[in-house]
């Protein structure tokens, strides 16, 4: 006679498993978009403004994309776990930068780490996916490929920003008053992120 534990009763099935990943998933996403949305908004008047408004609009397609692909695999929606990713990124909001009141450049860096990580566990997520769509013909592998070769680039994307946004914060000498002018030519990203 198989004997039956306790624990072995309680342990979830692979999906409720998958259920719990995807919308844990769902609910950073969410977070993400909101954060996106404000460092657009933000930096608008900036040379970065652009490229961020580009990258809040990829970002709320990705969470779409990762809806539509919940749906076909008849994953539900926990509406209380997409609640703590808003509750969770309202709180980030709430980190010391230096200030109390105002925005500081390090604001700036806290936000662009922040959405670096959130982009790559998004980049985790879609590995996950394309490799599960070798074995579940409801995932298009080749859709997820192309969300994942687009992740990798808004990961770039970030990176590019938050160097020269570390050096206005971290290298600009007191008290001089301008930045140098960027080397070979073109706009100055360190310029971009002064408020």
């Amino acid at each position: 006679m198989t004997r039956v534990t306790k624990h072995s009763a309680r342990a979830p099935g692979p999906g409720r498993m998958l259920s719990v990943y995807l919308n844990d998933h769902l609910a950073g996403a969410g977070a993400g978009v909101t954060l996106f949305c404000r460092m657009s908004q933000t930096h608008t008047a900036t040379p970065a403004g652009r490229r961020l408004t580009e990258l809040a609009a990829e970002v709320t397609e990705d969470r779409e994309s990762q809806r539509e692909i919940m749906t076909a695999l008849d994953v539900p929606l926990m509406h209380h776990r997409s609640l703590l990713g808003i509750l969770a990124e309202r709180a980030g909001r709430l980190k010391l930068n230096g200030r109390f009141v105002s925005r500081s450049p390090l604001s700036t860096i806290l936000e662009l780490e922040a959405a670096r990580v959130g982009v790559e566990g998004k980049k985790e997520l879609w590995r996950t996916l394309r490799a599960r769509s070798r074995m579940d013909s409801r995932i298009d592998g080749e859709a997820v490929g192309r969300l994942l070769a687009r992740a990798e680039r808004q990961a770039d994307a970030l990176e590019t920003m938050r160097l020269p946004a570390l050096e206005l914060t971290f290298h600009t000498e007191p008290g001089s008053g301008s930045s140098p002018a960027p080397r070979g030519g073109g706009i100055s990203w360190r310029r971009s992120w002064a408020h």
